[in-house]
């Protein structure tokens, strides 16, 4: 049976077929055929998917899609894309009847369990309880969270989450300040706001608007016009251009920190936190500094709890993938 999986994220999506023999037989499996798409560049999802199986040329016989998003009732709004999955619509334009869409960091979830340790870098290695539940945070274009809960009988049963779009949390000052930054230019301000990539772009204007940290007029320029503004903050931080941008990295890393330790705490996740989404492997050894933990760590009554909790950057970027297929040989009848 040959299966093809997705992962749909706000900016861009992957495609591939896999074959589920292979699938449930090997722990190192690579794709029949793969597509990178830019969002940006495609008309709807229904055509790049046309496209994409054309370019193929290999039928399929079942589909599991992992969307950044909420999944109900076999549909998905995605709240940084304005795309609408429909499952029902994806098993008319593939011709078959098992199509699944699932969130993204579920996907992640299921895939993250297969990856072998080389995959993931220790960010604190903690006190592993393996009767403890898992966590998974993300960020990238949106910020995903999901869980995995200990079964009593050995296995994970992972939970899909829209924690993201909780409501945000400042723990000083300064992050209070930029609440009310975002508050103005929002009215709801969720975690995502401020941890994700439009989250380093937010967290950079705020520092702009207050005028606190200089920058030469040369990157501020560059920024300005960069088709990706997060990612041109990040590499004049990395290359210490612009103490305003390094301010923002450091403001990020410590939300992400605070979002991923209330996660844990929620979750009780005594068994790891996992950070996976594209931007943390390349702020890695960033986030080893130390900026990340502190703000995970620090719980009040409940510090020492969380200095125990392993974390784990998840350094696979195709996890999603890989999950979405697992998820379709668990699920799909042969």
């Amino acid at each position: 049976m040959k299966i093809l999986a997705g992962d749909i994220g706000g900016t861009k999506t992957e495609l591939a077929i896999f074959d589920a023999e292979q699938l449930a037989t090997s722990s190192s499996v690579t794709p029949l055929f793969g597509m990178h798409f830019l969002n940006r560049e495609q008309d709807d999802f229904i055509s790049m998917l046309r496209n994409f199986m054309a370019q193929a040329n290999i039928p399929v016989q079942a589909a599991c899609l992992a969307v950044a998003g909420a999944v109900r009732d076999g549909r998905s709004r995605m709240p940084n894309l304005d795309w609408v999955l429909d499952e029902r619509e994806i098993r008319i334009a593939l011709g078959v009847e098992q199509v699944t869409l699932i969130n993204d960091l579920a996907a992640n979830a299921h895939g993250m369990l297969t990856l072998p340790p080389e995959q993931l870098m220790v960010i604190n290695p903690g006190v592993t309880d393996a009767r403890g539940n898992l966590a998974l945070i993300a960020a990238g274009t949106g910020l995903g969270e999901a869980v995995l809960f200990r079964d009593g009988q050995g296995a994970y049963q992972v939970s899909a989450s829209e924690g993201g779009h909780a409501d945000y949390a400042p723990n000083n000052e300064n992050e209070m300040e930029l609440l009310r930054y975002l508050w103005s230019r929002f009215g709801h301000v969720s975690w995502e706001r401020v941890v994700s990539g439009s989250g380093i772009v937010n967290i950079y204007d705020f520092l702009s608007h207050t005028g606190q940290y200089s920058e030469p007029a040369y990157v501020t320029s560059h920024i300005l016009e960069a088709t990706d503004r997060a990612a041109a903050i990040t590499q004049a931080a990395q290359k210490g251009e612009s103490h305003r941008c390094i301010e923002a990295l450091d403001v990020f890393l410590h939300n992400y920190g605070a979002a991923a330790g209330n996660l844990a705490l929620k979750s009780l996740a005594t068994g790891g936190l996992f950070i996976g989404g594209g931007i943390a492997p390349k702020l890695a050894q960033h986030i080893n500094k130390g900026g990340f933990m502190r703000a995970f760590n620090y719980k009040g009554r409940f510090s020492e709890l969380m200095a125990r909790v392993p974390v784990k950057l998840i350094l696979e970027p195709k996890t999603a993938l890989m999950g979405a297929a697992v998820y379709a040989t668990k699920t799909t009848s042969h």
